[in-house]
């Protein structure tokens, strides 16, 4: 019985894991595409256009966000690890953006035929007018990508935490910073003692 117990918190850490990773980029999905739609907003009532996006920012921003943690779940973009940090973010972002377009095509047209549409409205619905668009929309894609990809390359190298503790925890000796006992720092000259 008391074997069961370590699985039993590891598949709940595990699982706290997850949701935790699913919320966070759930959130930064819907803040990229919140500021978009609202930006498209801003624009058509510019015109003389009523448009109020409400609600799709967070439905696409939970489909995608599960899109992706499938693709990190499968590997996408593993074998480019080795890389250049660099070369490996710009190949992972084109991966995910292509298995993203993949995954919504089929989403939508899933949706289509649930709804009674045929596959080729569904399309339609999906591609929703010219190249042009659709090429934004992938150009936009990638911009929101990157940032991420490189969030979780950098993490990576530094090791597990490390980059959100420099990022969100308080600098010590910095301007302004809570530096308490700086004569008790052995990393200065002569022990950190004052001469």
């Amino acid at each position: 019985m008391a074997s069961e117990t370590p699985l039993a918190t590891t598949a709940a850490h595990k699982v706290v894991h997850e949701l935790r990773q699913y919320a966070l980029i759930s959130a930064y999905l819907y803040v990229c595409f919140g500021a978009l739609l609202f930006y498209k907003m801003a624009i058509l009532r510019g015109q003389g256009i009523s448009y109020t996006p409400y609600g799709i920012a967070i439905i696409k921003a939970l489909i995608l966000g599960k899109f992706i943690l499938v693709g990190e779940a499968v590997g996408i973009g593993d074998r480019y690890e080795k890389r250049r940090p660099f070369h490996a973010i710009a190949q992972k972002a084109l991966l995910f953006l292509v298995m993203l377009l993949v995954l919504s095509v089929i989403e939508e047209v899933l949706g289509g035929i649930i709804h009674g549409r045929t596959v080729a409205a569904s399309l339609a619905g999906f591609l929703g007018g010219s190249l042009l668009q659709v090429i934004a929309t992938c150009i936009i894609m990638l911009l929101i990508l990157i940032p991420y990809l490189a969030f979780k390359e950098v993490s990576n190298a530094l090791g597990e935490g490390k980059l959100q503790q420099l990022l969100f925890e308080p600098r010590v000796g910095s301007r302004g910073g809570s530096r308490k006992h700086p004569e008790k720092d052995a990393s200065l000259p002569g022990g950190g003692l004052a001469s």
